[in-house]
């Protein structure tokens, strides 16, 4: 058997050197027994994964290990340089490898893990095969004469490492070099710990592209990412991969589908990192050294000899070095993802490293900036809950504005962390203060506040500013007005531009107007009466927003805007007429008005001119709270006397006395053919049909001494109204009483009056109702002259000397017809009302006794009694006393023969039936 490693002579000088000195032996051992049970616990498949990373890095070729079981016996092979003589005597030796500063296994005890495994080793390789065997070795000790007893009262088995011997064993075709561990006790948890090991192995051993365990390949492919980043797939996971000048980082990508695409990822697609929460130190292979880092580091750092800890008093603020410049080319909602969060650190290396990333990314410029640029942490400015539309706003307002993607919640907390300036909703409205911008901008910013803040948190936005039609910018909503309808200029009043009109300004307080609120608005009212005067540009704007009010609107108090008329003179608005107003054609000559500008109308339209009161017919007066009659109504005085108590308001048309005389048939017209001025007619107590029943005059009368063609209570008395449209409105017209005393006047005179032809039944109801306006108190006779003649019930005209008024219906047939006025209900009041006696002057007395006769015992009187019963609730007396011809004799009057008489005792006389 060949010898190309001349492991002859090692052994031969490692068997001498025990010989001599058993100690040695012991040292050997114990050292070998620290390391597989100590530092190399557990790390069988990863030295053996590394070891063939070297041999690959040396031989400049990709990386492969195969990992199989045949049988107890684990194979691991692997593509590289192949073992060499110096390789052998490493092996043979502790702490003494011949591995460059490149390689990763360099310290010269990694290989002895596989002895918690197994006490048979072969290492077959192309140039060459040895192997390790515990018993071989025991044999070689005692054919030697060495005592091994010296080991078994320590507890120590022989060591393995120290005396190789050549093979004839070529590794499997296809691989360099083929590590056989034989007898192992439990081949499946070598395999296993290859299978769950295989992609941490990739990772940290970048010259490896594939290992394959139980013919199960992962392999590791690498594609370009992000800037610096490169994209690191194995099997199904993957990483981004930032190479900085003494470390190398890698960000878990969370689910390699959604984040690469043909093997490729782009910035656009790196949206799902899924920052490490706990891992340890790779040197380049997993440490003991804890870090809850939020990307897995690889690093070449000073270890101890069992490569699980980092010596004491290493100095590990290099590997931070560049880091903040691979977090700049993440794209912008990852970067905060790639900073180490708030926690107590794992230990002393990982809080020496959370400090030195820490402070590499805060003096470093990654933090993603609206602008497009990157920008130092501690020159960045965060807005919470920040979203694209009010970025884009925000972009020349605030300096440092970080981007909405690395603006929510934990990404914004990570950048206050490292110095970032954190902005609350009220401070960026606080930065919006003095802006300059249009009002398209600011309701741009209104939406973008009402996406970023629900419900009540709106109210951090109170001092917002808010742009106004006048070309002013206010601070704050509650103190605005948002019209309803578009309007131009008003600089009376706080209203919104309607280009910034939003309804968060409404839930921050501001008043929705209508443009006829605008207009009433007190502060108006007070321009409007500034002695320094009124400015063009002000009639223009209220003309402009009276415009924009529903017709048919009554827009009070703006009567005295000034505007100019057809002669160039200034003058209110409540006293100019339109060029075409029909009103024009029933006003008097010396009417007082004046006819606006034709300029005017054609700039701003008819219906904005009769909103600020521009007539096209009568005017309104609007009181809903009136303190007197100081309304400029004509008699005004004397209509508020004649209402019962006073009125609760005051609804007039006002101007009736300029009305030509001649012209109040088509005055009335025009007022019925309004309908606002219609409603205002129709309120018999209200002042504009109290004015026209007592001021109008058609044919020389007024509508209050003229009666409604239906209505025939004073027929004859009073004269029919004209047939006009106002025909129909009652309250214009007499009623079927008498109120006042020019009524009253006016009936006396029609009675008076030999030319009309009054009805019997006319008189007695003309009559009635005078004596029960004298009697109810709503007329005074001391008011009203009594008259020379009046008409009595035959229908004639006497002197009013002449006449008597009726106490009752018997002296009807006392007092002759032509003599007789009938006192109705109330025939004392007639009396005073006509000066005048009534029959209570008159003495009757009764001729002849007659014959008292009860009224049950005559069959004629009897059926007459219950006949009388039926039609009538006047009451039937017992008795009464029978006349064959009943005749009395009246003072003043003479004898009169009549049918029937009650003489003052009460006694009725009747002429008897004839039998």
């Amino acid at each position: 058997m060949t010898d190309p490693f001349g492991t002859a002579a090692l052994r031969r000088a490692v068997l001498d050197a025990w010989a001599s000195s058993p100690t040695r032996l012991i040292e050997d051992a114990a050292v070998e027994r620290d390391l597989v049970v100590g530092g190399y616990r557990d790390r069988v498949v990863t030295e053996l994964v590394q070891n063939a990373a070297d041999a690959a890095r040396r031989a400049g070729v990709p990386g492969a290990v195969d990992v199989r079981a045949e049988g107890s016996s684990v194979h691991c092979a692997n593509v590289g340089a192949p073992l060499t003589v110096s390789g052998v005597r490493a092996l043979c030796s502790l702490r003494a490898s011949d591995k460059g500063g490149g390689d990763v296994g360099r310290y010269g005890t990694g290989f002895t893990a596989v002895r918690a495994v197994t006490e048979r080793v072969e290492v077959r390789s192309t140039g060459g095969s040895i192997v390790f065997d515990a018993e071989s070795t025991r044999t070689a000790l005692r054919e030697n004469g060495i005592d091994v007893s010296v080991l078994a009262d320590r507890g120590l088995d022989v060591p393995l490492f120290r005396l190789p011997w050549p093979i004839d064993r070529p590794p499997a075709p296809g691989w360099d070099t083929e590590i056989v561990l034989h007898d192992v006790a439990d081949v499946e948890a070598v395999l296993g710990s290859a299978e769950d090991d295989a992609v941490d192995l990739l990772l940290a051993l970048p010259a490896l592209d594939r290992i394959t365990v139980r013919d199960k390949v992962s392999r590791r492919t690498q594609t370009d990412g992000p800037g610096a980043w490169t994209t690191v797939t194995i099997g199904t996971r993957s990483f981004l991969r930032g190479a900085a000048p003494h470390a190398t980082w890698y960000l878990p990508l969370r689910g390699a589908a959604a984040s690469v695409t043909d093997g490729r990822v782009t910035d656009g697609r790196v949206t799902h990192v899924d920052p490490v929460d706990t891992d340890v130190l790779r040197a380049p292979t997993r440490s003991d050294e804890a870090l809850t880092l939020p990307a897995v580091v690889v690093a070449d750092v000073p270890l101890q000899p069992d490569r699980r800890r980092v010596l004491p008093g290493a100095d590990l603020t290099p590997l931070a070095e560049g880091y903040g410049d691979l977090v700049a080319d993440l794209p912008p909602a990852v970067r905060p993802l790639a900073v180490p969060r708030p926690g107590v650190p794992a230990s002393v290396v990982d809080a020496d490293l959370r400090d030195a990333l820490t402070a590499d990314l805060a003096a470093t410029a990654w933090v993603p900036g609206v602008d497009g640029r990157a920008h130092a942490p501690r020159s960045a400015t965060v807005v919470e809950r920040l979203t694209d539309q009010l970025a884009a706003l925000l972009d020349d307002v605030v300096p440092g504005l970080v981007d909405p993607a690395a603006s929510e919640g934990a990404a914004a907390r990570t950048l206050a962390r490292l110095g970032a300036r954190v902005l609350r909703p009220a401070e960026v409205v606080d930065a919006l203060s003095g802006l300059d911008r249009p009002p398209a901008w600011w309701r741009s910013v209104y939406e973008a506040f009402d996406a970023l803040l629900p419900g009540s948190d709106v109210a951090e936005c109170a001092a917002i500013p808010v742009p106004l039609t006048d070309g002013r910018t206010v601070t704050g909503p509650r103190t605005v007005v948002v019209a309803e309808e578009r309007v131009g200029p008003v600089s009376w009043a706080r209203v919104v531009h309607p280009d910034a009109v939003h309804p968060l300004l409404q839930r921050l307080g501001a008043t929705v107007a209508r443009p006829a609120d605008l207009l009433a608005d007190p502060a108006l009212s007070d321009r409007l009466t500034d002695p320094d005067g009124v400015p063009d540009a002000l009639v223009d704007e209220v003309l402009a927003v009276a415009a924009l009010v529903p017709a048919d609107t009554s827009v009070p108090g703006l009567g005295e805007l000034p505007l100019r008329d057809a002669d160039g003179e200034e003058r209110a608005a409540d006293e100019v007429l339109l060029p075409d107003a029909p009103v024009l054609a029933v006003l008097a000559e010396d009417h007082p008005f004046g006819v606006v500008d034709a300029a005017l109308v054609a700039r701003h339209g008819e219906h904005a001119l009769r909103v600020v009161g521009v007539g096209a017919t009568f005017g309104i007066v609007v009181d809903d709270a009136p303190l007197g009659p100081d309304h400029d109504l004509d008699d005004e005085d004397a209509w508020w006397d004649s209402v019962d108590g006073e009125p609760a308001d005051v609804r007039a048309v006002r101007d009736l006395e300029w009305v030509d005389p001649r012209r109040w048939p088509d005055a009335l017209d025009l007022l019925v053919a309004d309908p606002t001025l219609a409603a205002l007619l129709a309120d018999r107590d209200g002042y504009t049909a109290w004015w026209l029943r007592r001021h109008a005059a058609l044919g020389g009368t007024a509508p209050g001494l003229l009666r409604r063609p239906d209505d025939d209570t004073f027929d004859g008395v009073l004269d029919v109204a004209p047939p006009l449209r106002a025909a129909a409105i009652p309250a214009l017209w007499a009623r079927d009483r008498v109120d006042d005393a020019e009524t009253t006047r006016a009936l006396l005179a029609g009675l008076a009056d030999p030319a009309r032809t009054v009805r019997p039944g006319a008189v007695l109801r003309t009559y009635a109702a005078l004596g029960a306006a004298v009697a109810d108190g709503r007329v005074d006779v001391r008011d009203v002259d009594p008259p020379a003649d009046v008409r009595t019930l035959s229908g004639r005209v006497v002197p009013a000397d002449d006449v008597t008024v009726l106490g009752g219906p018997a002296w009807i047939a006392v007092v002759p017809p032509e003599r007789a006025v009938p006192g109705g209900a109330h025939p004392d009041a007639v009396a005073d009302l006509l000066d005048v006696d009534t029959t209570d002057a008159v003495t009757v007395t009764v001729r002849g006794a007659g014959v008292p006769t009860v009224v049950a015992d005559d069959p004629l009187l009897a059926a007459y009694a219950a006949a009388l019963s039926a039609v009538s609730t006047l009451p039937v007396p017992d008795e009464v006393t029978v006349h064959d011809d009943l005749v009395v004799d009246a003072s003043g009057v003479g004898e009169r023969r009549v049918p029937f008489w009650i003489d003052t005792d009460g006694r009725v006389h009747l002429t008897g039936p004839r039998r």
